[in-house]
């Protein structure tokens, strides 16, 4: 029986894994298109067989990179999706971090990725609108369960900040922007309960 190196058997393990948070860290330090595969290979590392085993195309290693970040909470969305906290508080948290567990701000993957990929009928592009418009859809809900009126405006006005303030976040590098953005929709939320009572 062929006895397998201790090296070899650990770079084996964990593979798709690595890979994907090889690509995270190029893809947040420099750009989807100005990372190339073979430097995601040696970044996890992995062998160009290995990368391409996982991933057959770069646009398989974004789509793939982009739903980890999705499933593990690193995006503004999760704010949404946070059990036990109030539906309020669940709103207001896409403004209390513009880009989860980042350093330094990055803002949103899904609109840096969608202005990567402009073409609206690629992959990528497709996915990124899909995560975008399932953020308004569950801030609708929210603000449908605080008794806001036209809930579906209100969501469209709340992920135009939060996204608006993301963005700024990160040209000017200030992780604490969505400061300016919370203060507009605290003020949205009020006026939109019945009332235009504040219940916090």
């Amino acid at each position: 029986m062929t006895t397998v190196p201790e090296t070899s058997r650990r770079q084996g393990r964990g593979g798709r894994e690595r890979i994907l948070t090889a690509a995270a860290r190029l893809f947040a330090a420099q750009g989807i298109n100005a990372t190339g595969m073979e430097q995601v290979a040696d970044e996890a590392p992995v062998s160009k067989r290995t990368l391409y085993a996982h991933f057959r195309t770069k646009n398989d290693l974004v789509i793939a990179h982009l739903q980890d970040l999705a499933s593990t909470g690193h995006t503004l969305e999760s704010a949404l999706t946070r059990e036990g906290v109030p539906a309020r508080e669940r709103i207001l948290g896409l403004f209390s971090e513009t880009a989860p567990g980042s350093t330094p701000v990055r803002g949103c993957p899904f609109i840096d990725a969608a202005a990567e990929f402009p073409d609206p009928g690629s992959e990528v592009h497709s996915y990124a609108r899909e995560q975008k418009l399932l953020m308004a859809r569950l801030v609708t809900a929210l603000v449908t369960e605080l008794g806001c009126r036209e809930p579906a405006a209100l969501a469209e006005q709340l992920v135009t900040l939060a996204d608006g303030a993301a963005s700024r976040a990160m040209v000017l590098g200030d992780a604490d922007y969505g400061r300016h953005a919370r203060a507009a929709a605290e003020i949205l939320l009020d006026n939109a309960l019945p009332g235009g009572a504040a219940h916090r």
